[in-house]
């Protein structure tokens, strides 16, 4: 069962890393030692979906700078993706993003995570942070139908990263509580 401290599932799903031929997967270790942002969404060419990819990519660079990785799931086939981040963004696509989207087309790692919707095959929205030891340590999930914050994203993720007492509204640069 997924548990917030507990090892995140493992999965070994194919990507965008290699756009020209889609023959590079991404696993989880991969990103060994780094934070990782992982965030399930739930169909290419929808409506909300493409709204929290593109704001996730342009704050890609903070998340660098924190040292952390991003990485975007849903159910629809690499190829989907591909021709999704190929399509302009006025034609209804993504256009160029920084960072990889993955193919989970068995259903097996959406399942794994807890997000899967078995009667519709797709994801909900679902967004986890891995510490660099592989460990979750954060977990949000929500309806189809509303985006996810990327300060408040941010904002956790530095947060995680003191090893510190955060309280309520907590914002990086603010010490954590002393006990």
């Amino acid at each position: 069962m997924l548990q917030v401290g507990k090892r995140a599932p493992d999965f070994d799903m194919p990507s965008t890393k290699d756009m020209k031929g889609l023959k590079e997967n991404v696993r989880l270790a991969d990103y060994k030692g780094k934070w990782l942002v992982v965030f399930f969404y739930p169909l290419d060419f929808t409506f909300v979906c493409p709204t929290e990819i593109t704001a996730f990519d342009k704050r890609y660079d903070e998340f660098k700078k924190a040292g952390a990785e991003i990485l975007a799931i849903s159910t629809d086939s690499v190829y989907s993706h591909r021709a999704w981040i190929q399509t302009p963004e006025d034609k209804g696509g993504l256009g160029p993003i920084k960072f990889v989207l993955a193919s989970d087309i068995t259903k097996d790692v959406s399942r794994d995570f807890g997000v899967l919707m078995e009667d519709k095959g797709i994801a909900l929205r679902g967004l986890f942070i891995i510490d660099p030891d592989g460990n979750l340590q954060y977990q949000v999930v929500h309806s189809l139908n509303i985006g996810r914050s990327v300060d408040e994203t941010l904002r956790v993720l530095e947060a995680l990263k003191t090893g510190g007492l955060c309280g309520a509204d907590w914002k990086p640069g603010q010490k954590p509580l002393t006990v």
